[in-house]
């Protein structure tokens, strides 16, 4: 079976290291691109349609996990079906038996050819299986991964957040009740903290604030988007199927990543 496959892996040497035992184990699959970061991984994804994504974990800006995520939801149904990821890590951790339990396969490092002969064959089986599958139904498996409800810490949720403020004056720490905050939003090395009528910076990353957070309060609604679900005003879809959402107290719209739609399904 002749197939194509991208790889992202920002260390060269375990990318050249994959590459070479993939045209031991599999002759027939062309690894059309080898990036370093996630958001490259998405755009060669997206412009060269491989049937397999082998992504890293931890990368430089978007890592695999929120890499996986982008891809899913950019990716134009009518192209054709998803590719399948498979994830590579160094730690074996929460994230294997996440992964174990799903569709898609993991490898870990440092990398073994006879684990990688495993994957070779599901994904062999699995792309000739996928020729009956939907994109919505392959959307829906990677759904299961990346957009399934963070696990939440043993603490109780979050009630306070330390963020900085600008004034007058200059920088201000300021201690921003939860139950005031309508939306997180990340930006750059930030996360932007919004209430009705003030905007706050923490340095948290949203993937570490969101166990913190209550999840029957606060949604998950793009890979950086977080909303109080009881401040949702409306939600507007467009003539292609995109969904963007206003706030009661906030004058911005913000947009709904296609992983997150079925929050938003009429009940």
């Amino acid at each position: 079976m002749h197939a194509t496959a991208l790889i992202a892996e920002d260390e060269p040497l375990l990318a050249r290291e994959l590459r070479t035992q993939l045209a031991a184990c599999w002759p027939h699959l062309e690894v059309t691109a080898v990036v370093g970061d996630g958001a490259a991984a998405v755009s060669e994804a997206l412009r060269l349609r491989p049937a397999v994504v082998f992504l890293d974990i931890r990368m430089p800006g978007l890592d695999g996990i929120e890499a996986a995520a982008e891809l899913a939801a950019r990716w134009d149904d009518g192209s054709g079906p998803l590719p399948c990821v498979v994830f590579i890590t160094a730690y074996d951790n929460y994230a294997i038996q996440a992964f174990e339990r799903q569709a898609f396969d993991y490898l870990l490092k440092p990398l073994k050819p006879e684990r990688l002969q495993q994957t070779v064959e599901r994904l062999r089986a699995r792309l000739a299986e996928r020729a009956g599958a939907t994109p919505a139904h392959l959307l829906e498996q990677l759904r299961e991964i990346v957009a399934a409800p963070p696990a939440q810490s043993a603490s109780p949720p979050l009630r306070m957040v330390q963020a900085t403020v600008s004034g007058p004056q200059g920088t201000v720490l300021s201690m921003v009740p939860v139950a005031e905050v309508l939306y997180f939003e990340a930006a750059d090395k930030y996360v932007r903290v919004l209430t009705r009528d003030t905007e706050y910076l923490i340095r948290t990353a949203i993937r570490e604030l969101l166990p913190q957070l209550d999840a029957q309060v606060f949604w998950q609604v793009h890979r950086g988007t977080v909303v109080r679900s009881d401040a949702i005003d409306s939600v507007l879809r467009d003539e292609a199927g995109h969904l963007t959402l206003r706030l009661r107290g906030r004058p911005e719209s913000l947009r709904v990543s296609r992983l997150y739609a079925h929050l938003f399904r009429p009940m």
